[in-house]
């Protein structure tokens, strides 16, 4: 990530508003939001980060405001609320300009354009702020092509247009991702709006990205074998005990989901207890929600690449291991998985894909959701451990 030092931040204020600066007076969410979304996208190619100063006029003099604490929040909070798809690369800073203190948004630009803020794809040139049109994303789509980009938008050159389920890409992921007006517009052909998706590599060149499978393939696993989810319960507390229950789930991200949710649930027994109380009250072995984070989280962030093996989740009866492919990524290292709130994507068009399919509701609270939920229950708090290439989440029954 390109840091800025203080001559840098200055001599961008100095310069006042352009492609890679913005003042804002006060905070209003909305258009800050939209500033993060056009340099993220950095239409213009500057390859450089864009600003938002908060707590300046648009003529370049200082507000006032009080950059507080809570200030600060609100505005590091557009990183992980999920309304920027995907999630914007962005750090928040009180700094001193021109002896007042003023907030600092440094946004880098994104390595996999074009970034959606609530199904729009903004954009800035000079001073002007708009929409990006049919052209805008072109320019956007190939600009992805010649970065280094995540594998998750690699395109598989074995796979082709027939490959993807088209239909579900109309009629479900479409209106999730895009705001009404930008599809009533009508002004994309079908390969334009996958390439602007990233479910193809381009406009010009269709071929269907890994992230294309993973959620509109029509056979996923014959491109990413080890694309799918094993789970097995077991009698008993070694994974040498007779099996219960032996179930692959395979297809697209969202079916994969949905069936692992009908397999857990089935699983946590629900006791009713019709005695203490004048209300009945129901009791599951885990709360569900705690459980739906962990393995979501393992679906998200395991690696696709170079292997075969799949997301395993073993229930046991005394805890459930959730294993997952690849060790934990970029600034979530194998001492901080788990702990505090360290976040990083290595998918982050993955991330995305979820977050428009509706199995996210915000980034990187998951595993603190979790963790709080167990804890209400009377779970032990879940141990996070990395080793041999796969991530380790134990989940312990109620003490």
């Amino acid at each position: 990530m390109t840091s800025l030092n203080d001559h840098e931040i200055l001599e961008l204020f100095d310069s006042g508003e352009s492609d890679r600066v913005s003042f804002k007076e006060a905070v209003p969410a909305g258009t800050i939001r939209e500033d993060v979304c056009a340099f993220s996208n950095d239409l213009p190619d500057h390859r450089k980060p864009g600003v938002v100063f908060v707590g300046v006029r648009d003529d370049g003099t200082f507000s006032g405001l009080p950059i507080t604490d809570e200030l600060i929040r609100t505005l590091a909070d557009i990183k992980t609320d999920g309304n920027t798809l995907p999630p914007p690369s962005m750090v928040v800073q009180k700094r001193l300009v021109r002896g007042n203190e003023v907030a600092v948004v440094v946004v880098q630009p994104s390595d996999s354009p074009p970034v959606r803020y609530r199904g729009r794809i903004h954009i800035r040139i000079g001073t002007r702020k708009g929409i990006a049109n049919a052209q805008d994303e072109r320019i956007l789509n190939e600009k992805r092509r010649f970065r280094d980009i995540p594998f998750d938008v690699h395109p598989v050159p074995t796979a082709g247009l027939s490959d993807l389920d088209l239909t579900r890409f109309n009629n479900e992921y479409l209106p999730q991702a895009f705001a009404r007006d930008i599809l009533d517009a009508n002004e994309r052909s079908i390969n334009e709006q996958l390439a602007a998706t990233k479910m193809v590599g381009s406009e010009g060149e269709p071929t269907p990205t890994v992230l294309g499978l993973l959620v509109l393939g029509k056979n996923p696993q014959d491109f990413i074998p080890g694309a799918y989810v094993q789970f097995l319960k077991l009698a008993g507390i070694e994974i040498t005990d007779d099996i219960i229950d032996n179930q692959d789930y395979r297809g697209v991200i969202s079916d994969v989901i949905h069936r692992l949710d009908e397999k857990l649930l089935a699983h946590n027994r629900t006791s009713v207890d019709f005695t203490s109380g004048p209300i009945e009250r129901r009791t599951s072995l885990y709360p569900m929600a705690a459980i739906q984070q962990i393995t979501r989280n393992a679906v998200m962030h395991r690696t696709y690449e170079a292997t075969n093996a799949p997301v395993r989740i073993h229930w046991f009866d005394d805890r459930i291991e959730v294993i997952s492919p690849g060790e934990p990524f970029g600034a979530v290292t194998a001492a901080n998985f788990g702990k505090g709130d360290a976040v990083d994507y290595r998918n982050p068009n993955l991330a995305d894909a979820m977050k428009t399919l509706g199995f996210v509701q915000r980034f990187g609270v998951g595993i603190r959701t979790a963790r709080r939920l167990l804890q209400d229950a009377g779970h032990p708090d879940p141990i996070f451990t990395a080793r041999d290439n796969f991530a380790f989440v134990e989940i312990r029954s109620a003490i």
